[in-house]
């Protein structure tokens, strides 16, 4: 006999994680405006060096240079702190921060003191906010949502900060030129003040953690931890030195992307801007294709689709030219968007499912650390070859690396499952006590 309870359980699971669970709803909704601000920064912060304080090439680039140097010098310390922290209090203190120094932009312009030795300082700071609030909320979202729940709960954060991502990109420049350089992040500061007030609502609470009397030493140490767990397991080393090198080749093709596409493609800039935000909706399909397949074929099997033979379809952006010439850009940019977006759901889920709650800000910083230390390398290389080579051919040794670097996940214990696993080895269970 079916019952009330039986029929409103079947529901439940049926209805969205976004309906049903509150705290999930909140971290989405955080996360998702944060996203829209941080994409709105990209385009808003070189405009402001540019149009105020005529910036260099050089300068500019140093902005972006600016924003990922914490992850190399503070990433892995960060990591070891977080674990030992409620998540929780430490994304709110780096919303806060960063809402503070968005804001402090204008307030600057105002008063005639903004510089760009000030811009690169902000950079800096909020790059620092930044690696504190994505270490923590990794760490965070297994605890809001059941196992079975993650998968979706990674889809659902992907897809929208895709869509948020493309919606800055696309609004950045108007908000620049409807409100003034310095005057359009104060956009930006408000989505920071959003995304505080929706991790203020969330209503989990960590339970408290024992009182260690740490020794001198204890962070380092805990750091090597990290970094042994990671490149000790086949899974978790596979998938860092893939990233890292993926990323090196990602941004060795972008940083001379826009170059190309106005030298070579001669390109408006409302076109260029166009195209590459629709051709990047590829990554909010990706959001909603990454578990139908794993379910099908298997996450494993999944993961090496996406990293390995969806992007290889990059190798059509170098075709690119002008008139019909642009389908060719419009495919090979969408399929890098799908390919990267879904392998990053899965590789999310995986790593929250694998790791121990204990030791997943160590894990995931470590990863982090080689990966994210790769972007200004892999800027540095476009450039170069860029210059000594032409955009074309750069292009090509560039969007070449993506799946070569994918590759290297298929020289590993990734191969031959069908599966990725969902509970750490006995090795890495054995390691984690005795640390």
């Amino acid at each position: 006999m079916t019952t009330t309870q039986d029929v409103s359980e079947r529901t439940s699971v049926r209805r969205s994680l976004l309906l049903r669970n509150r705290d999930f709803r909140s971290l989405w909704t955080g996360t998702t405006t944060g996203k829209y601000g941080a994409s709105v920064t990209s385009v808003a912060l070189p405009l402001v060096a540019v149009t105020l304080l005529h910036a260099s090439t050089l300068q500019v680039g140093l902005l972006t240079a600016a924003t990922w140097l914490p992850w190399l010098l503070i990433g892995l310390p960060v990591g070891a702190w977080v674990d030992r922290l409620p998540r929780r209090p430490v994304m709110l203190a780096a919303d806060a921060a960063a809402f503070l120094l968005f804001a402090s932009i204008p307030a600057a312009a105002w008063l005639g003191l903004l510089s760009m030795t000030y811009l690169l300082a902000t950079a800096f700071l909020v790059g620092t906010a930044t690696v504190f609030f994505e270490t923590a909320y990794t760490a965070l979202l297994p605890q809001l949502v059941d196992t079975e729940d993650q998968a979706e709960g990674n889809s659902k954060l992907h897809g929208s900060e895709s869509a948020a991502q493309l919606a800055g990109y696309g609004s950045g420049g108007f908000l620049v030129q409807a409100m003034g350089a310095a005057n359009g992040l104060l956009v930006n500061a408000a989505t920071f003040a959003v995304s505080f007030a929706c991790v203020l609502r969330i209503r989990h609470r960590e339970p408290a953690k024992p009182a260690v009397v740490r020794q001198r030493g204890a962070l380092t140490r805990e750091i090597g931890e990290g970094l042994r767990l990671t490149f000790g397991d086949g899974y978790l080393r596979a998938l860092a030195i893939s990233g890292a090198t993926s990323n090196l080749a990602l941004m060795a093709y972008q940083s001379i992307l826009v170059v190309f596409l106005v030298r070579e493609v001669h390109l408006t800039s409302g076109t260029i801007g166009a195209l590459m935000t629709g051709s990047g909706i590829g990554g909010i399909l990706g959001s909603f294709a990454a578990r139908r397949l794993a379910n099908r074929i298997g996450t494993a099997r999944a993961l090496l689709f996406f990293e390995m033979a969806v992007p290889s379809l990059a190798l059509l952006i170098p075709l690119t030219t002008a008139g019909f010439g642009l389908i060719f850009f419009a495919i090979g940019y969408s399929a890098v968007s799908f390919g990267v977006i879904a392998g990053n759901i899965l590789n999310s889920t995986f790593r929250q499912q694998y790791c121990p709650s204990e030791i997943l800000g160590r894990t995931a910083t470590s990863s982090r650390f080689l990966a994210y230390g790769t972007i200004p390398l892999g800027a540095l290389l476009g450039g170069a070859l860029g210059e000594t080579l032409g955009t074309r051919p750069a292009l090509w040794i560039g969007t070449a690396g993506i799946p070569l670097a994918a590759s290297l996940m298929f020289f590993s214990p990734i191969r031959g499952r069908r599966d990725m696993p969902t509970e750490p080895p006995a090795a890495l269970t054995k390691a984690l006590q005795s640390a």
